[in-house]
């Protein structure tokens, strides 16, 4: 292995994707293997956009947020003739394996390079965590770190006014954030799409949490849920006179992504960097680097393109005692 080239996501960034690129670019010099970084994802890769990476190309970049690669969504990956062209792009550049970082959408695309025959490394990293192969990917903490930071300065507020606070999280049609969140949050409700729900149970729990005593109430519902924000505020302001309450509502949307990674994403992208580098040089591929029981895990790709981690309903359960 000569020389490697980093992909970023042509998805969503998550907090902590730019320490697995440092981490990928430093261990690869130091096994004397050049190191390339392709600019807007596959995109990137199908239009050639290469750039030579050095231990000073990544400097400063740990603390930072995003991606310093920049990414983009491409459908034309999605075509024989797009895979085929990102294949020309790597043989003209000479490179002999590919390190790409991001989720589902985009370990699909390392596994359609990889059934080809090209060396591909996949990194876990999205903030929704529905990633099969790994316990939880780079992006994750950080994001529920940003929830959790809104969510008790909106406690403060509805506290003070004694009203019921409902705040959405990202996630796509997974509720593992809405999940975390509410439980670490200590909310009285929370919408996950995971779980059947609906208004008047959402009214439900929180006119119990009221009769037990409490002057105020938080909601965490996720956006891929039937019922999100929107649908839930509006209902509940059509039926305000016979509910006898509304919900003042807080959509954090991509708020959650921007945040500095702290220490576990930092040292999460920097151990699946190192990870993703050490196949590659010893000619393991077509794998997703990920964490399993607190170690470095590798699952063939094969078993994960195009699925979805199950969420632990479990917790929700959980939740609902804890809300008592």
């Amino acid at each position: 292995m000569r020389r490697i080239a980093v992909l970023l996501t042509s998805g969503g960034d998550a907090p902590g994707m730019n320490a697995a690129i440092r981490a990928v670019t430093r261990t690869a010099l130091d096994r004397e293997i050049e190191v390339f970084g392709v600019r807007q994802g596959f995109a990137g890769l199908i239009a050639g956009h290469f750039v030579p990476l050095n231990a000073r190309s990544v400097g400063g970049i740990i603390q930072h947020a995003g991606t310093m690669l920049g990414s983009t969504r491409c459908l034309d990956f999605k075509t024989e003739e797009g895979q085929s062209n990102a294949l020309r792009q790597l043989a003209r550049h000479n490179v002999d394996g590919l390190v790409v970082i991001g989720g589902n959408g985009t370990q699909s695309g390392s596994y359609a390079l990889s059934r080809k025959g090209f060396p591909v490394i996949g990194i876990a990293s999205t903030i929704d965590n529905d990633l099969c192969g790994t316990e939880i990917t780079i992006g994750v903490d950080t994001a529920l770190n940003v929830a959790l930071e809104a969510i008790g300065r909106l406690k403060v507020t509805a506290a003070s006014h004694q009203r019921a606070f409902l705040v959405e999280v990202m996630g796509r049609d997974c509720g593992y954030i809405a999940l975390m969140t509410g439980i670490a949050g200590g909310a009285e409700s929370i919408v996950i799409p995971e779980i059947p729900s609906d208004p008047e149970g959402v009214a439900q729990e929180l006119r119990a949490a009221y009769e037990r005593g409490k002057p105020h109430a938080i909601v965490v519902v996720a956006e891929g849920a039937k019922y999100n924000a929107e649908g839930l505020a509006s209902y509940f302001k059509l039926n305000r006179e016979r509910l006898g309450f509304d919900l003042r509502v807080t959509i954090l949307g991509h708020v959650q992504r921007g945040g500095a990674p702290g220490i576990f994403d930092r040292l999460l992208g920097t151990r699946f960097g190192a990870a993703a580098t050490e196949s590659l040089a010893t000619g393991e591929h077509g794998v997703l680097i990920g964490i399993q029981n607190g170690r470095i895990s590798r699952t063939p790709l094969s078993e994960i393109a195009g699925k979805t981690k199950e969420l632990d309903v479990s917790l929700f359960e959980l939740a609902r005692v804890l809300a008592k």
